[in-house]
């Protein structure tokens, strides 16, 4: 397996597949860690993925403080008051609602703030600590060829100059919106407007009259620019649209109020495109996260990214071990595209709010209009990670999915503490789960058909009143990425025709 970028999402690819008990090698282009000024929110579910892979607690120790709550400050103008100030909760005051709640909707864990640099130098050490990945730091990808069963990569060592071509049965381009991968194999992308070029500009000022409330971090929508606290007092990163020019002094105009930066830490410039691939795969090359769907970096989330890595990771597996078939490469797209085309849309909205804001701003609108429009805006939702509603993958059943969560196949299924205090998801494998809540334990002999067939599937019998209350059925079939692949009350009578259908075969 040869992975192309090193960052969220071929470190959490190459550290799925190294779950699995895979070998990759990983090229990075970047000779060090990179500069990454943003702040990385990881939702609930992503906690939940990186936590399989024994992630979440250093990603927590790292992060930011689970006391800290986030502002999102509205105002008109720095030397205005705002027309409202939106709060999220806190970790802990999650952590504090939810502790008596153990019906299925609790996630196993809750968001996670954390900034970039932070992030990108805990994959990093994981990464050149796992003995099944080959990092190589400083390499750059320079061009893939693609044949039927295999994929070559032409790599520059920008240590002393030479140039290597590696050789692989599966490559995934994880290199960025600017991707070579992407562009090696001829895949190209869909957009749903006209990009808009913005600078990211890390910055320092002291006449910043706004700035974070208590502890936590505050992100200031001010017009059309979006302003991001950081924890060193009087530092701040600006999001400004602004494709020429001095940074400083695009700056000093979008911040107005007679306000201007003493000191520029760092500039990097993007387009607010929103363009997701036409494909994620040619042949034996995939797309996964910001080659496959170019978002909003001041969204703030790698969530999509971290979905698709572990996504396909498990499935790379399931091919590399001989258990799963072709149908199962192909899930790939047919699953994770339509999640990043959902998103999209949720980010749109997002930013079509704040563009909204600063027109009504310029255009002069009373404070309490600008507060009234903002509070009819659908809030944020903790996403669980929704269901894959079309897999081919995952056997069909007739109806709907009643409640949220459920079982129902494709989607996530609640997660619940058991008796012992510990978490159902902890339970899991990082194969096929059965979790079997029959009388007579009627899933063991199931499993041993499947671990016949070398399909590698664990039976996890239950007894909690809990699972038997909010699981829906008796029989459930959970994948290594913790959606359900297929449920029922009794055992088939024909077991091969759906373990076939689920591996892809």
């Amino acid at each position: 397996m040869l992975v192309v970028g090193a960052g969220t999402a071929g470190a959490v690819l190459a550290l799925e597949l190294a779950h699995h008990g895979v070998p990759c090698t990983v090229l990075e282009r970047a000779p060090g860690l990179p500069r990454h000024d943003d702040v990385d929110r990881l939702g609930g579910r992503s906690m939940e993925l990186l936590r399989r892979l024994s992630l979440a607690a250093p990603i927590r120790r790292a992060g930011v403080d689970p006391d800290a709550a986030t502002d999102v400050v509205w105002s008109p103008g720095l030397d205005r008051p705002p027309a409202l100030i939106a709060q999220r909760p806190s970790v802990n005051q999650l952590r504090r609602r939810y502790a008596t709640v153990n019906d299925g909707t609790a996630p196993a864990e809750h968001h996670q703030e954390i900034f970039g640099t932070a992030l990108a130098q805990l994959l990093r050490s994981a990464l050149r600590a796992s003995p099944l990945v080959d990092l190589r730091e400083g390499w750059t990808c320079t061009g893939v060829t693609i044949s039927e069963d295999a994929a070559t990569a032409t790599a520059l060592d920008a240590r002393d100059g030479t140039e290597h071509r590696l050789r692989a049965r599966f490559l995934v381009g994880c290199d960025g919106a600017q991707s070579t991968v992407r562009e090696a194999a001829g895949i190209g992308l869909d957009g749903l407007a006209p990009a808009v070029t913005y600078r990211g500009i890390h910055f320092r000022s002291k006449d910043l009259a706004l700035r974070s409330r208590g502890p936590g971090l505050s992100t200031l929508v001010v017009g059309a620019l979006i302003l991001l606290s950081r924890e060193e007092r009087d530092v701040w990163l600006a999001h400004v649209p602004s494709p020429s020019g001095d940074p400083a002094q695009a700056l000093a105009a979008a911040l107005g109020a007679g306000i201007e930066p003493s000191e520029v830490l760092g500039v990097r410039e993007w387009t607010d495109a929103l363009e997701v691939a036409a494909s994620y795969r040619s042949g034996v090359v995939f797309l996964a996260g910001e080659a496959a769907h170019r978002f909003h970096p001041a969204a703030g989330s790698p969530d999509t990214s971290v979905a698709d890595a572990v996504n396909l990771g498990w499935k790379l597996a399931a091919v590399h071990h001989g258990w799963g078939g072709p149908a199962l490469l192909d899930s790939y797209e047919a699953e994770r595209r339509p999640c990043a085309l959902m998103d999209r849309e949720l980010l749109s909205r997002v930013l079509e709010s704040r563009r909204r804001f600063g027109r009504l701003s310029s255009a002069g609108a009373p404070q309490e209009y600008l507060a009234g429009f903002l509070r009819h805006e659908p809030p944020p939702t903790e996403d669980l990670g929704g269901r894959y509603a079309s897999s081919p993958v995952v056997w069909p059943e007739r109806g709907a999915p009643h409640g949220t969560p459920s079982t129902f196949p494709g989607g996530r299924p609640p997660s619940l503490r058991l008796a012992d205090g510990s978490q159902l998801f902890d339970h899991l494998t990082p194969g096929l789960t059965l979790v079997d809540l029959t009388a007579d334990a009627a899933g063991a002999a199931l499993c041993e058909a499947a671990r016949a067939m070398r399909i590698p599937m664990t039976h996890l019998p239950l007894t909690d009143d809990f699972a038997r209350a909010g699981w829906g059925r008796r029989l459930v079939l959970i994948r290594p990425d913790h959606h359900v692949a297929w449920r029922d009350d009794t055992a088939p009578d024909n077991w091969l025709p759906i373990l076939n259908h689920i591996r892809g075969t």
